[in-house]
């Protein structure tokens, strides 16, 4: 988790605009309204700050990964605590004369003319802008095992990309609650060989998934989970139903991916199932590859797109996202000019 991606953020620059109407100053609506201001959305802002375009950043402050204290596998930043990044990318945005903003939008619709689109916040503040760049993330849903909301992001874990190599060769016990567990079982076995899993309310297992675990040494423990032990604020094992405790210094979890995407609604973006192994894991808004959607003049990128991507995909991804914008401004900036030039 501590790497993927968070697509809003706490600490911000700038102000509320209070209930007045904004077009971004000077009477010209912002070229582009970026909506979360985690990886992906300040890359993209500053992508499109840096193309001299008039781009607004506003952050709810509700980031995935605040749990995590390091993020991983982001190329001269390994290890940096994700709120530092963040930091960073605001500083970078505003230094290129991007803005950014503390705030949730409430909803978006298209206005009168179709040539942009009016973004109300939920404390009243109304902005307007050409083309949307929604990059607001998603929503870990964890199972309802007591002590696993408190340790996430901590000992409670779901990415070995992520916290693989901080937790290797410990005890680590994989909770199952979906068709994933064998695979997920299989795939942290590359860093601890003493792996548990944990049967609890997940589907049973094939003849072939038993024959997999077993020559893997991965222990299966039947019956369901009760809750997790922690001695001195460190997890110490997972508590069976029936009473019994199995040493474990990691947890791994299946979360539901759940879209932040509900504020354009009203503008007929809707949020796609996402199935593995032919079971629904969560929700995304699906794009073409460069973020754009169905609805023209909305782009999105990180992991409301792309659940399974890490921070530095996310980032990549809101630049693509950004110069595919850009792109789209130009053509109409011409279209505009070559009209007035025949006016």
């Amino acid at each position: 988790m501590s790497d993927m991606v968070s697509d809003t953020t706490g600490d911000v620059t700038g102000d509320a605009t209070g209930d007045r109407e904004t077009t971004g100053g000077a009477n010209r609506p912002y070229d582009v309204v970026v909506i979360g201001g985690g990886a992906a959305g300040l890359s993209g802002a500053v992508t499109l700050a840096r193309a001299r375009r008039r781009v607004l950043v506003i952050d709810a402050g509700h980031p995935r990964n605040a749990p995590a204290t390091h993020m991983h596998g982001y190329l001269g930043h390994d290890g940096l605590p994700p709120s530092e990044l963040l930091a960073i990318g605001r500083d970078e945005v505003t230094r290129y004369g991007g803005e950014v903003v503390r705030g949730a939008v409430a909803s978006a619709e298209r206005l009168p003319d179709g040539a942009g689109f009016r973004v109300v916040r939920e404390d009243g503040a109304v902005v307007v802008a050409r083309r949307l760049l929604l990059t607001t993330g998603l929503v870990d849903g964890l199972p309802p095992v007591p002590g696993v909301a408190e340790r996430w992001g901590r000992e409670v874990l779901h990415c070995p990309y992520c916290h693989g190599r901080e937790v290797a060769d410990r005890p680590i016990g994989v909770l199952s609650t979906g068709p994933l567990a064998v695979h997920q079982a299989l795939l942290w076995r590359q860093w601890s060989e003493n792996i548990t899993l944990f049967r609890h309310t997940g589907p049973e297992f094939t003849e072939e998934e038993y024959e997999q675990l077993a020559a893997r040494g991965i222990a299966v423990v039947d019956g369901e989970v009760a809750g997790l032990d922690v001695t001195d604020d460190r997890l110490t094992g997972v508590r069976l139903a029936e009473g019994r405790s199995i040493a474990c210094e990691a947890v791994v979890v299946q979360p539901r991916f759940t879209a932040r995407a509900d504020m354009l609604a009203g503008l007929g973006l809707g949020a796609a199932e996402l199935k593995m192994g032919g079971e629904v894991v969560g929700t995304y808004v699906e794009a073409d590859a460069a973020g754009a959607t169905e609805v023209p003049g909305i782009w999105v990128a990180g992991n409301v797109a792309d659940p399974k991507g890490q921070v530095v995909a996310a980032a990549a991804a809101g630049v693509q996202a950004a110069a595919a914008i850009n792109a789209d401004l130009i053509t109409d900036d011409v279209n505009r000019a070559v009209a007035a030039r025949r006016a």
